[in-house]
């Protein structure tokens, strides 16, 4: 049936692709430290005893005190964890010694690391599965701290380092601190981001179709407000930087567009829209570049055409 087929090629829904996209930027990242055996659909297999992320707390743990010695000026105004934690790694899957390690682990993050409660999650979310969300999240704001002093991190807390920096630097801000020596991030692939964009947008069909402005790279206008976005390609998904957090592009469009959210406010205004707001298109010429007058390739079309929400004047065919 159609419905089964979509269902083997698109696993998940619209709104869980930001969390796979995160346990897949995850997995990669625990294989890459720990030599795991860790793929996306085995994340929460391999992690579900506590073995791994008692280990893991240790080695941050670790790296927090050999930080503090090559920089103690700079660890006297972060918070570093001080001890580890307690491991049973012979725990099997749903055993009382795996709760303790998960359970281990939660109270470590809280009292080494301060995450706040917010951004815990419970033993059962993991043992039994109950709260994937949670758990992701998490492990995620544990990358952030621990990538202060030093450990390397995922790359969407390195895309998060790079948009924070970009800010600081349009308004001439100084650093948040003391630049640390880090790994070398992995160049960011943007030559095909503004296609992939336009393909997640195009996905409208009403004659009105949801504005996104490139501003520069990465960074878009969406709708009809000033409200601007950062775009990342992150393996096979557009991740969008919302709040202290990420979202798919394709989600963040089902949350915005009015033609395909599903807020009720947004289609009770979409539909009290005039036909004469609901079909505008407008069009501009470009003037040919120095470069295409020489016989050079002309980097931009001549004419773009486009579908915009706001009234426009009437135009004389």
């Amino acid at each position: 049936t159609p419905g089964a087929a979509v269902r083997s090629i698109r696993p998940y829904q619209s709104s869980e692709q930001y969390l796979y996209a995160m346990k897949e930027d995850l997995a990669e990242w625990l294989k890459e430290l720990y030599d795991l055996d860790i793929e996306v659909g085995t994340f929460v297999e391999v992690l579900e005893t506590g073995a791994v992320l008692c280990s893991h707390a240790n080695n941050i743990t670790h790296v927090a005190g050999e930080f503090a010695r090559a920089c103690p000026g700079v660890a006297r105004h972060l918070r570093l964890p001080a001890t580890g934690v307690a491991c049973n790694l012979a725990a099997q899957p749903g055993t009382f010694q795996a709760r303790d390690n998960v359970s281990n682990f939660i109270q470590w993050c809280r009292k080494e690391m301060d995450i706040k409660d917010v951004l815990m999650f419970e033993t059962e979310d993991l043992v039994l599965r109950k709260n994937e969300k949670n758990f992701v999240l998490c492990l995620l704001e544990l990358a952030r701290r621990a990538a202060r002093f030093g450990m390397r991190a995922p790359t969407l807390v390195q895309m998060e380092e790079e948009i924070e920096e970009e800010l600081r630097q349009e308004l001439d801000l100084p650093p948040a601190d003391t630049p640390l020596p880090r790994p070398p991030r992995k160049p960011r692939d943007l030559h095909n981001l503004d296609q992939m964009v336009q393909h997640l947008v195009s996905r409208c069909t009403c004659p009105v179709q949801f504005p996104m402005i490139k501003i520069s790279e990465g960074k878009y206008r969406v709708g009809d407000s000033d409200t601007l976005i950062f775009v990342r390609i992150l393996r096979e998904h557009i991740m969008v930087r919302v709040g202290g957090g990420w979202d798919t592009l394709e989600h963040y469009l089902d949350k915005h567009d009015p033609c395909r959210c599903t807020s009720l406010s947004h289609k009770q205004a979409w539909k009290t829209r005039s036909p004469q707001q609901q079909v505008q298109h407008e069009i501009w010429l470009c003037p040919a570049s120095k470069a295409a007058t020489r016989g050079q390739p002309q980097p931009q079309p001549l004419l773009l055409v486009s579908r915009s929400q706001s009234p426009l004047p009437p135009v004389a065919w």
